[in-house]
């Protein structure tokens, strides 16, 4: 089955890159009138990078934006700038930490990303980044050097649907050329990247760990699937 792999379909957060942050993005911070502390900032950063349920209140209006945030950027900021006020967060300061959040400078690269890229690229196998995403990452695999080494960015909120909608995953075939059975979809979560098997793809799960903590998170799960890197 290993050789007939010829399209490797990666997501973005928690598998290729990840959101770590830094104490300074939080200076001068409060929650509630308290000084934001390092559990406070990490429970900030579950609530952003969380992929699935709501973790504040919302009501009816502002979960269609929570639900619909990967489709548009409008959406997105909406959604996030509600979460982030509702934790106790002042409007500047809420802003301050989404746009951080939609840097694509903020995000930290996994350390075998450039490497895994690469050689795909090397071997002849296309790659494609599908991510559930409300703005361009291109410029983060562009600052690694990985820019070119990605054949297709197949994002949400530019093709119009969102994993594990099966549309999102026959785009990204679709522009790659390759059909579903010789293709592998790898991801960090079962109920988002996991749909790539209702269309006819492989899938391998990563764990999205701190970046320093999964050297080769990437390298150990295309082997298994038997593709070196």
């Amino acid at each position: 089955m290993a050789d007939m792999v010829s399209a490797v379909l990666f997501d973005f957060s928690g598998t290729l890159f990840r959101l770590e942050e830094q104490d300074s993005w939080f200076a001068g911070m409060a929650v509630d009138e308290r000084e934001v502390d390092g559990h406070v900032q990490a429970e900030l950063m579950r609530r952003l990078t969380a992929p699935t349920g709501r973790s504040v209140t919302m009501t009816d209006e502002q979960y269609r934006a929570w639900a619909n945030r990967d489709l548009a950027p409008h959406l997105h900021r909406e959604a996030y700038l509600h979460v982030l006020r509702e934790s106790g967060l002042a409007d500047h300061h809420a802003e301050s930490l989404y746009d951080r959040v939609i840097d694509p400078a903020s995000w930290s690269a996994y350390p075998d990303t450039a490497r895994v890229l690469k050689s795909l690229r090397a071997q002849g196998v296309r790659t494609a980044v599908v991510s559930n995403i409300a703005f361009d990452v291109r410029p983060a695999f562009a600052a690694i050097g990985a820019g070119d080494h990605v054949n297709e960015y197949v994002l949400s909120f530019e093709v119009g649907a969102v994993k594990p909608d099966p549309a999102i995953f026959t785009a990204a075939l679709r522009r790659l050329g390759v059909p579903a059975q010789d293709s592998l979809m790898v991801g960090d979560s079962e109920e988002a990247d996991g749909g790539a098997r209702a269309v006819g793809c492989q899938f391998a799960l990563v764990d999205p760990l701190p970046t320093a903590g999964r050297p080769d998170g990437l390298v150990t799960a295309l082997g298994r699937a038997g593709i070196g890197t």
